[in-house]
């Protein structure tokens, strides 16, 4: 009987507290409002703790009405001249106040086709966020419109006398939401403001929406898109309108080849005007009559050999059969079947003369750092594909070329690496599995010099073609066996300005 009390007992308690453990309906709606409280709090903060208020951003970075209809109105015409109607309202009208520019005006560069199938939302929340006049899609406009027309009519109401938009362009800075190709784009066309004298150049931010992102990981502003966007990309915009900037140096390749063979360009080169070579450098053999030369410019890397021709069956296999590559998981393991069936894998097991080594074909010489003499360097036997880097993140973030230790960096006479340092890192892959053992940093690449200035030059033989790219765009480069081919590399004197995202 006392052990049946006893249990009865306990089975109260046991209820009791049940009861109050379990909680009701407004306990539970009170619990799921805290929690979701503390999320949208969590996602309307900056890294530093200051809450980020859309209203206070749109009021720093949105350029005033007449303004915005002016660069519109200018881009749409091709006419600098078409915005002053906007300007002429605002000076007639007696009722309205003076105009003031925005503490931190911004413009931003996106491809609507850019982030999947994020690109056409991006571009309705940035246009949420600011004046939808100062959010540029690049399938409409191209930087160099904005910056003919939509940056020269500001420039001619400054001139006019309007404050306001001498002092939105003095503090205007851009942002491009896109991959390095894109990012690469938008400043080439910043840096003709420069040669123009038209300063000051805007400085850059990033949103990463390309495959590798180095330039975007190089300033830290991340390697991809981030999964919470819509909070991220308010945290951008307000980061960019207050981080400070550093430099970035980019890079001029001129290549020189005998006429008569035409190139299948990338959008990066372009066809040029001859170009006399550096006559310190003397040239063994005879010259071709007629040359044709390319230009561009690089920002991230150049190389040849192995990388480049995968690189170059990838993107034609893309191009052909879209279908193929729809996402980045299809995307390498297309990349990685052609690595294989060129032979980048297998190279040491194969006697074909195209897969030997560059020293074959190519010739290299450099001017070191500080020095005008151009020093021959030898390109070791095993080397099948030769990178002349700008960053320090290459093929997504990996840095092949190592943090080096200071005493091994005096032996090589070599300096620490840096993206504004005015010198490029040559290194060489000797075969597919090497290159994979540096790009998972077990080891690190062939380290062969540091440059400020490259010359490459290329003649055939058994090989009758050389495969090329430059940050990512490969093409087929012809070779002649009687006449050699030059690629020569050289600094820009105007170094780009990048804001920090870290």
């Amino acid at each position: 009987m006392a052990s049946c009390v006893v249990c009865v007992k306990r089975e109260r308690e046991r209820k009791r507290e049940s009861i109050m453990e379990s909680p009701g309906p407004e306990t539970m709606v009170t619990k799921v409002a805290v929690r979701s409280s503390v999320i949208e709090s969590i996602k309307g903060w900056s890294l530093s703790g200051v809450r980020i208020r859309k209203e206070e951003l749109r009021q720093k970075i949105t350029m005033p009405e007449y303004l915005r209809l002016a660069i519109k109105d200018a881009i749409a015409s091709r006419d600098i001249d078409a915005g002053k109607l906007h300007y002429d309202l605002i000076t007639t009208s007696h009722d309205k106040p003076p105009q003031v520019a925005p503490e931190s005006p911004l413009i931003v560069f996106i491809n609507s086709k850019s982030g999947g199938r994020y690109g056409s939302e991006l571009i309705a929340r940035l246009q949420d966020l600011m004046g939808e006049e100062q959010v540029i899609d690049l399938l409409s406009v191209k930087p160099h419109e904005f910056i003919q027309y939509g940056l020269g009519c500001l420039e001619k109401l400054a001139n006019l006398g309007d404050n306001c938009a001498k002092e939105t362009r003095e503090k205007l800075r851009i942002v491009v939401a896109g991959g390095d190709g894109t990012v690469g784009w938008v400043l080439g066309c910043l840096g003709e403001l420069h040669k123009a004298g038209r300063d000051p150049v805007p400085p850059t931010a990033i949103v990463p929406l390309g495959t590798g992102n180095d330039l975007s990981r190089s300033f830290g502003w991340g390697g991809s898109f981030p999964f919470n966007w819509k909070a991220a990309i308010k945290k951008t915009l307000d980061k960019a309108t207050r981080a400070q900037t550093s430099r970035l140096d980019s890079w001029n390749l001129v290549i020189s080849m005998p006429a008569g063979t035409d190139l299948e360009t990338p959008y990066s080169l372009k066809r040029t005007e001859e170009v006399v070579l550096d006559q310190d450098l003397k040239v063994d053999g005879p010259l071709p009559e007629k040359v044709s030369c390319y230009q561009g410019v690089f920002y991230n890397y150049f190389s040849i050999g192995m990388d480049a021709q995968v690189a170059y069956g990838f993107h034609h296999l893309r191009n052909e059969k879209p279908y193929l590559a729809q996402g980045p998981i299809s995307n390498k393991l297309i990349y990685s079947s052609y690595s294989c069936k060129q032979g980048w894998f297998f190279t040491p097991c194969i006697a074909d003369p195209g897969l030997r080594g560059l020293n074959n074909i190519l010739r290299l010489h450099v001017k070191r750092l500080n020095s005008t003499t151009w020093d021959p360097i030898t390109i070791p036997s095993s080397v099948r594909s030769i990178v002349a880097l700008n960053l320090h993140s290459y093929a997504s973030g990996r840095n092949p070329w190592g943090n080096l230790k200071p005493e091994y960096l005096q032996k090589k006479g070599f300096v620490e690496a840096k993206a504004d340092d005015g010198v490029l890192e040559v290194f060489g892959f000797k075969h597919g599995w090497h290159a994979s053992f540096v790009m998972a940093d077990l080891i690190s690449a062939k380290h062969i010099a540091q440059a400020s200035e490259i010359r490459f030059e290329l003649r055939g033989g058994a090989w009758k073609e050389a495969f090329m790219q430059m940050d990512g765009e490969p093409w087929k480069q012809p070779m002649n066996s009687e006449f050699s081919t030059f690629v020569d590399i050289k600094r820009v004197p105007f170094q780009s300005v990048m804001i920090n995202g870290d």
